[in-house]
């Protein structure tokens, strides 16, 4: 499946939550072993943190083991 066809469903920059739902993974999940990373990319809006699927999956695939 492309990334084109699961954009579909989601906007393009995507809130804490979406991330989390993207990627499968509880939001408590996310906050503890993904956000903290400063390799993983995020686009600031005021104080409120968005990412992009392109970001996500960057950063999953790096660090896969």
């Amino acid at each position: 499946m492309s990334i084109d066809m699961i954009s579909k469903d989601y906007p393009y920059l995507l809130t804490r939550e979406q991330a989390s739902s993207f990627l499968g993974v509880d939001p408590k999940s996310f906050d503890k072993y993904i956000r903290p990373h400063r390799e993983l990319d995020r686009f600031m809006i005021g104080r409120h943190e968005r990412y992009t699927m392109k970001s996500l999956i960057e950063f999953i695939e790096k660090h896969s083991v």
